[in-house]
């Protein structure tokens, strides 16, 4: 047999019966395993749909059928040609019809047998083979995670989505850092509408509206964060909130930036992380920071990411090593991963934020750090490394 599977299960014995089933069967490789299904479960197997077009999806709905049910016909709406196995406790002729009418191809009834596993295995197997036709329609997501404060998460960040707004992108920057806020800082700006906003209107959220309200840099793109005050209650928005809020982005614009800050156990980074199709771990050549991106690789690996969504951004790269920081070779062998874009060091950056405005937007002044930039972008929205015309 030969096959690409995905998987989205809370349970977690039904995703390690899954897992020996798959490692048990030549030519056959579970891709990704997601631990939630919720209705933003098809922005997430669409991004790996892109990288892996032949792929299909064993989907439990035992945990929740009503939003199962709804996160499946999502899935079809948007891949029509989905091999999707179900899986549900219910033996119930009209439930297993429901979700076939849904988009199921094939229905395994739960708890699951490892000999029913297998026969739907090979019914997959037999299946002739569907791609992904066409590229998705959705947005990319894009979010950089510091491995600690003071590595430049949000610069970059903010450079991101500036460039990408010259290049007549739609785009869409969000600050989720509650503490620090540095977005709004570093574009000079005083924003009246927050995340809190956000939250209290999501349910009636349009792009009028939401155009209406968030901040319009003068690059081009929208951005949001949270309440300058650090009273503000957190839980204004929430990680439901950003998962829903990153699915009404996704329809709607092509480009999405996210600063998560450097908490990666927090909720709001996690999500948004989640729902990624790039996350950008930035570092630097400092032990604490190589030893802070090695923890973290350990944790987002532990909960299913792979290394194709993780990419190691060593920012204020300095060729030449000392001892008070690790060479490139000592960072790449420390984290097990290749390093994907180092920015180099230079003091192009603090005068950008000194002025309080992105970097890239002053192209004559900052002429070198500039084309560096944007070769990042490059690369990091093509997989070339080009200079910008």
């Amino acid at each position: 047999m030969s096959f690409n599977l995905m998987i989205a299960s809370a349970d977690e014995q039904l995703r390690e019966l899954v897992r020996d089933a798959v490692a048990t069967t030549p030519n056959a490789r579970l891709l990704t395993e997601f631990v939630e299904v919720s209705a933003n479960l098809y922005i997430r197997v669409l991004q790996e749909l892109e990288r892996f077009p032949d792929a299909s999806l064993l989907l439990d709905i035992s945990s929740d059928p009503v939003n199962g049910i709804k996160a499946l016909e999502k899935l079809k709406q948007a891949v029509p040609e989905l091999y999707v196995i179900a899986t549900d406790y219910s033996e119930d002729g009209e439930s297993i019809l429901l979700t076939v009418r849904a988009g199921a191809t094939d229905y395994l009834t739960m708890p699951l047998k490892r000999s029913e596993l297998r026969d739907a295995l090979m019914r997959l197997d037999r299946a002739p083979k569907r791609a992904m036709t066409g590229g998705s329609q959705l947005g990319k997501i894009y979010t950089f995670l510091g491995a600690k404060g003071g590595v430049g998460t949000t610069s970059l960040a903010v450079n991101f989505a500036t460039i990408q707004a010259q290049r007549k992108k739609q785009t869409v920057l969000l600050d989720l850092d509650w503490t620090a806020n540095d977005v709004a800082m570093m574009l000079g700006a005083a924003p009246q509408y927050t995340l809190s906003e956000v939250g209290e209107n999501l349910d009636r959220m349009d792009q009028s509206l939401f155009e209406g309200f968030v901040a319009r840099d003068p690059a081009g793109f929208y951005y949001v964060g949270p309440p300058d005050s650090l009273e503000a209650n957190k839980g204004n928005f929430t990680d439901s909130m950003l998962r829903e809020f990153a699915t009404f982005l996704v329809e709607k614009y092509e480009c999405i930036v996210i600063d998560a800050g450097r908490s990666i156990n927090d909720d709001l980074a996690l999500a948004a992380l989640q729902v990624s199709t790039s996350v950008f771990l930035v570092t630097t050549q400092e032990f604490p920071a190589v030893r802070n991106a090695q923890r973290y690789l350990g944790y987002l690996m532990r909960l299913g990411f792979t290394q194709d969504q993780i990419k190691i951004v060593v920012n204020k790269y300095q060729k030449k090593p000392s001892g008070l920081i690790a060479g490139l070779d000592q960072v790449k062998q420390t984290l097990n991963q290749p390093i994907f874009y180092g920015v180099p060091e230079s003091g192009a950056i603090l005068a950008s934020i000194n002025k309080a405005r992105p970097l890239v937007t002053d192209r004559q002044a900052f002429a070198e750090m500039d084309k560096t930039l944007r070769a990042f972008v490059d690369k990091a929205t093509t997989g070339k490394r080009e200079q910008a015309a």
